[in-house]
């Protein structure tokens, strides 16, 4: 297959497969944040400040001052709903009027329903503390039916991480902890999405991307601790993923069947860097105030690059953006304690480049939780988040064939309605 061919297949949706990758690092779109229940109890709102195992993932610095060991093991299910719904968009083919997408006009729950597992261990020797985190922080699967009105724009995503993040830890004088550590991070997506052949009477063209591999990124913090005050501050790196994987193109008829292939290529592209600053305040015997802000450098995914044959790169429109967070912890007694929290969290995606893949919005999470000290060592934690979305447009206006005489546009017209999610969340700390 001639790489100009190739080319030629993918303009069209090369950058819908940009956006399906991009899902695989998005920080508020498909960002799961559940990495402590701990911290999903107060929306995550003293994370870079707070001390110990739990807040490792945010901070490197938490684990400082440690002596012994620590260790927690949780797991969130995650239960999205929401509709996408066609507003009227259209397809022209070429030499034809502008006609209906046609379809089924509604998508319901096109986000699956999933579990997150994640755990932490660390030990420390007062001056000097190592710790481990694991979990999956860019992780969802989207489903759109064949007859679905987004099938040009998706059918499937799979996308999943692994983030393996070793730390170290050090107490250069009382009450100030510095941390540094590696993000190791194993991506793979598969992504799917429908081809229109040049009449309405033929059934779609489908094509799949699908691709994996190892990449690394580091992140740093400090912590000061005065008394009944403390903040915390943190950078995680953008991540540069070089994927490795397959197109496949099949079902193309006619004039476009000569496109049909299955190649070997790759897909490299930069997730965005974090700032983290957060501080906590023991208000009184019992009840401590948190709050948090995370700037998240999104305008680092400004392109995917695709490789040879294909060697062709595609601009994105992400911007920065930030979230915003306010929670307390509240100890009913020694061993029981309550917590809650609110946090907004702005959508990197925009009005005009939004696609039914990454149906995201603007949030707000408002979220509960406990913990019951089982005895000195063990600790039970429970969590439950309700995650509210703005409706938002879905508009991000695409092309197959794009500079041939087989143009096809499809003026993407649709919506984000009615779309929440829950989240319950258990786990356990152990100390050592």
């Amino acid at each position: 297959m001639h790489k100009f061919t190739a080319r030629i297949v993918l303009a069209g949706t090369a950058s819908v497969m940009a956006l399906g990758m991009a899902g695989a690092a998005h920080a508020q779109a498909f960002y799961l944040q559940e990495q402590s229940v701990r911290a999903q109890g107060r929306a995550f709102s003293g994370e870079a400040a707070d001390t110990g195992v739990d807040s490792l993932w945010w901070n490197p610095a938490a684990i400082g001052g440690l002596e012994g060991g620590q260790a927690s093991i949780h797991a969130s299910a995650i239960l999205p709903r929401g509709k996408v719904v066609d507003d009227g968009t259209l397809i022209k083919r070429p030499g034809q009027a502008a006609t209906s997408v046609g379809g089924n006009a509604v998508a319901k729950n096109p986000i699956d329903n999933g579990v997150l597992p994640s755990g932490a261990v660390a030990y420390g020797f007062g001056k000097v503390a190592f710790g481990l985190t694991v979990t999956s922080p860019y992780s969802f699967t989207t489903n759109y039916d064949s007859d679905s009105w987004a099938r040009y724009s998706a059918d499937k995503t799979k996308l999943r991480t692994i983030d393996i993040q070793p730390s170290v830890a050090f107490q250069p004088m009382e009450g100030l902890y510095v941390g540094a550590a590696l993000n190791v991070e194993h991506v793979s997506a598969t992504l799917g999405n429908y081809l229109p052949n040049l009449s309405p009477l033929l059934a779609d063209g489908h094509q799949q991307l699908k691709g994996s591999g190892w990449d690394l990124g580091w992140s740093v913090g400090a912590q000061y601790h005065n008394g009944p005050a403390s903040i915390g501050v943190a950078y995680k790196s953008a991540v540069k993923h070089k994927l490795d994987g397959s197109l496949t193109i099949d079902g193309l008829l006619g004039p476009l069947a000569g496109n049909n292939m299955s190649l070997d290529t790759t897909a490299e592209f930069s997730t965005p860097w974090q700032a983290i600053m957060s501080a906590r305040v023991k208000a009184t015997k019992q009840l401590t105030l948190n709050a948090q802000v995370v700037a998240y450098g999104w305008s680092k995914f400004d392109t995917i690059d695709l490789g040879s044959p294909l060697n062709s790169s595609i601009p994105e429109n992400y911007k920065d953006g930030f979230s915003y967070a306010f929670g307390l912890d509240y100890d009913v007694s020694p061993k029981w304690t309550v917590r809650g929290g609110i946090q907004y969290g702005e959508t990197p995606t925009q009005d005009g480049d939004r696609d039914a893949r990454v149906p995201d919005s603007n949030r707000w999470n408002f979220s509960a939780g406990t913990t019951y000290n089982m005895s000195s060592k063990i600790a039970i934690d429970a969590a439950a988040s309700y995650i509210a979305f703005k409706d938002a447009s879905i508009d991000r206006v695409t092309a197959a064939y794009v500079g041939t005489a087989a143009q096809t546009p499809v003026l993407t017209n649709g919506s984000l309605q009615d779309a929440y999610a829950m989240v319950f969340s258990l786990g356990a700390r152990v100390s050592f």
